[in-house]
Parts: C-alpha cells; sequence; structure tokens
C-alpha cells in the first residue's frame, strides 16, 4: 500500500503549473537514481527530446512500481536537460506523456539545464523521491 501524498500549494505564492509547491505524506522513502532515455538494453531510444522524456519517465516509474508503488507515489521530481528551449518547444509532446504515465498527478518539481549530462546521447535525466 502506498503512502498518501498530498499537494500543499500556499495561497501566498503563485498558482503553480504542472508542479505542486511542496508535498505531504508519510510512509517508506524510496529514492530513485537519475534514469535517462535508454532501454532494458542500455541504448538510448531513438528520437528527440520528447521520446527521452517518455522512455526516462518510465523508466523511473519502473523503479517505483517494482517497490509496491505507482506514479501517485512520487512526490518530487527532478528534471535535468541539456536544453531548456528544447523542452519549452516540445511541451504539447511532454505533457501528453506525463498525462499517459502519470495523469493528473503533478508532484513537487524542478527542472534544471544542464551543460551535459553523463551518458553520451542523453538529452534528460530525472531522479524522483517516491512515498510508499
Amino acid at each position: 500500500m502506498s503512502g498518501r501524498l498530498t499537494p500543499v500549494n500556499p495561497e501566498s505564492l503563485a498558482t503553480p503549473r504542472g508542479y505542486s509547491h511542496g508535498m505531504k505524506g508519510s510512509g517508506d522513502i524510496l529514492f530513485v537514481a537519475g534514469q535517462v532515455g535508454w532501454d532494458r538494453h542500455g541504448q538510448m531510444v531513438p528520437g528527440d527530446f520528447a521520446a527521452q522524456f517518455a522512455q526516462a519517465l518510465d523508466n523511473v516509474l519502473e523503479v517505483v512500481w517494482k517497490a509496491g508503488g505507482g506514479p501517485q507515489s512520487v512526490a518530487r521530481m527532478v528534471l535535468y536537460v541539456t536544453d531548456k528551449s528544447e523542452y519549452v518547444r516540445l511541451q504539447k509532446e511532454i505533457g501528453a506523456a506525463w498525462r499517459k504515465r502519470m495523469g493528473k498527478h503533478f508532484p513537487a518539481m524542478v527542472l534544471v539545464e544542464v551543460k551535459a549530462l553523463l551518458e553520451d546521447g542523453a538529452k534528460v535525466e530525472i531522479e524522483a523521491t517516491a512515498l510508499l
């Protein structure tokens, strides 16, 4: 049984879009290492940033499911991207991938643009914290 998470969005802050300011809950904590857009064989998926994002999110959720949780268990995500303009340009596709996997669950999130990621060809890396 997953822990229950409740969004914390103070009225004194701007209304968040696509994330929550905070998440409150109790239970076992799962820390998911950064996941990139590679398949089970360690090969980067073909396609653009949106394809890598979808695969990286699938990889995060695979770890969460294995630990006994689901999309609603994710309390926090950190997205590292090599080109934030590409993220912005592909928001529609990224949003569709998000809704397919996460529904209307929006954890506390941060997006950080970085010079490069460890894995060659990786455009996005997602790490997460889940409450189980």
